[in-house]
């Protein structure tokens, strides 16, 4: 859980006797990153709010030399036994210590910066690596950088959320990339040059004639790597084809004049392939 209390079993001393340490609470941020820090993994600074060991007592929660002494309930094991009448008889059951709540010491002259907590509100800045490779949802965790512990117990972890910030132009998925490339009628026809967006800046690909829709180019390499180094994905351009939605007179008698040709009629051999692939997206 992200709760404070108790951790396990540590020893303070007192004659072999377990006590139990506080254990501070883990603290959760949130971190956005966009595809380029994601590609290249990334370092952020987080300014947190959270507790921190006095720095007037050094976490002891004693004021100078006072110390902490045995506590006199339990006699320094942290631990009481209770008697209980059931109708089994007496029966005994080993409970915290309610005087030190079973840290078996407890302090004789409080501080008076923390009131004996060990512990002050203030903050830190703490440095977190991002490595390359994450996705929306992951969660990484830095070990003892949470909320202190009361006397100097345990800290708590830092449980930082992954956020990824929506691309205007690349889609996600996994480790590859998606681009939607709309080519003009022209250009799918004659062929020719175009720049696609890539997560290092913009290339050009080259465009063969006759492209049809639903053509798929993959730039090798030009994905996200894998988080746990297991190669990069690659990027995926999907091509569609733009058809005018308004001609003026010269376009269409141009186009009226095409439509004759036997170029322009649609290849039997292409148009299974169109709809072999349209079908597959209902499979």
């Amino acid at each position: 859980g992200f709760g404070g209390g108790f951790s396990g079993f540590g020893g303070f001393g007192g004659g072999g006797a377990q006590q139990r340490r506080y254990r501070g609470s883990d603290l959760r941020v949130k971190v956005k990153l966009n595809l380029k820090e994601i590609s290249t993994g990334v370092e952020k600074k987080f300014k947190l709010k959270k507790y921190v060991p006095c720095s007037h007592c050094h976490g002891t929660g004693a004021e100078g030399d006072g110390g902490a002494e045995t506590c006199p309930t339990c006699k320094g094991s942290g631990t009481v036994i209770r008697n209980q009448q059931t109708i089994l008889g007496t029966m005994q059951t080993r409970t915290t210590c309610p005087t030190c709540g079973g840290e078996g010491k407890v302090i004789k002259n409080k501080c008076k910066e923390c009131a004996g907590e060990g512990i002050v509100y203030g903050e830190e800045v703490v440095t977190v690596n991002i490595p390359k490779g994450v996705a929306e949802g992951m969660q990484l965790s830095m070990g003892g950088k949470g909320n202190a512990g009361k006397h100097n117990g345990v800290p708590g972890d830092l449980l930082i959320l992954v956020e990824e910030e929506q691309d205007k132009e690349l889609i996600r998925d996994e480790n590859d990339l998606i681009y939607n490339l709309l080519l003009s009628f022209p250009t799918a026809a004659l062929g020719g040059a175009v720049e696609i967006p890539t997560i290092d800046g913009k290339v050009k690909v080259k465009i063969e004639s006759g492209t049809q829709p639903g053509k798929v180019l993959r730039l090798r390499g030009k994905g996200l790597p894998n988080v746990n180094g297991y190669g990069t994905g690659d990027l995926l351009v999907n091509v569609s084809v733009y058809v005018p939605e308004t001609l003026n007179k010269e376009e269409k008698k141009a186009l009226e004049e095409m439509e004759g040709s036997d170029n322009f009629k649609p290849n039997t051999s292409i148009k299974e392939k169109i709809f072999k692939k349209f079908k597959s997206l209902f499979d």
